[in-house]
């Protein structure tokens, strides 16, 4: 990158409750941000309320070609991906025994083969500019265990550790990478996932976490930005949780 230009940061998953306010805090921080989801329309939208050059375009991290394209609409737009966040994300809470191999599929491939998928399309490029910055989106539940989300927790288990792997990969290529684990976070997934599983299953989440509340999207968010940052340049291969003190090790 050269001096005086601007970094670009493609977050997945940007329209939905922790991946927009990653976008914006991105933003914020002075980065271009693509913003990606399934909705293009509302990625637009999304995109409009940020500040500073910003482009909404449609990706589907459960399909190869469909990632494919939109980093490349994204780099034509914006310049070359510097900056990865893979907020992506999809659960229902039901119990393992309750579930079948649809079910597992659809988790596995959006929540790990998503990242996968991303990874292999910006890194890469990342590799051969001699910068990059990969955040990963994974969950307290990757390093817990969560009832209801056994297929959710052991994908993003997946996530944690492919994440370690690629940073002792590419750490002399310029390019980190380390995952992010949210704890019980206010957002339309778990609103959705807490209408399942009634108002005892949400209070319970409230109570287990020693600060007393549900994590904000934004306080992930600031994880991201510190782990997107030239502040974190030697700060790889780690996984922060975001999670009131919920998890402690």
């Amino acid at each position: 990158m050269g001096e005086g230009e601007q970094r670009v940061a493609l977050v997945t998953g940007a329209t939905g409750g922790i991946g927009r306010a990653i976008a914006a805090a991105l933003a914020r921080d002075g980065l271009a941000v693509a913003v990606c989801d399934l909705d293009e329309t509302r990625c637009r939208e999304v995109a409009a309320e940020l500040e500073g050059p910003a482009a909404g375009v449609a990706l589907d991290v459960s399909d190869g070609a469909a990632v494919t394209a939109a980093v490349e609409a994204v780099e034509r737009e914006l310049g070359p991906v510097g900056v990865l966040v893979n907020a992506a994300g999809w659960d229902e809470l039901r119990p393992f025994l309750d579930t079948d191999e649809p079910f597992w599929r659809r988790v596995v491939d959006i929540n790990f083969m998503g990242v996968l998928r991303t990874c292999r399309a910006v890194v890469p490029g990342m590799a051969e500019r001699g910068f990059g910055r990969v955040v990963n989106i994974a969950s307290d539940a990757a390093r817990v265990g969560s009832a209801g989300e056994a297929v959710y927790a052991g994908a993003k288990g997946a996530v944690v550790a492919f994440t370690k792997t690629l940073a002792r990969e590419v750490a002399r290529k310029g390019v980190t990478a380390n995952a992010v684990c949210p704890g019980p976070t206010d957002t339309p997934m778990l609103r959705r996932m807490a209408e399942g599983g009634g108002e005892r299953w949400a209070e319970a989440l409230v109570r287990a976490v020693p600060m007393r509340r549900l994590g904000r999207p934004e306080d992930v968010a600031g994880a991201v930005s510190y782990l997107a940052s030239d502040a974190a340049a030697y700060v790889t291969g780690q996984t922060l949780s975001v999670s009131g003190g919920l998890t402690m090790a």
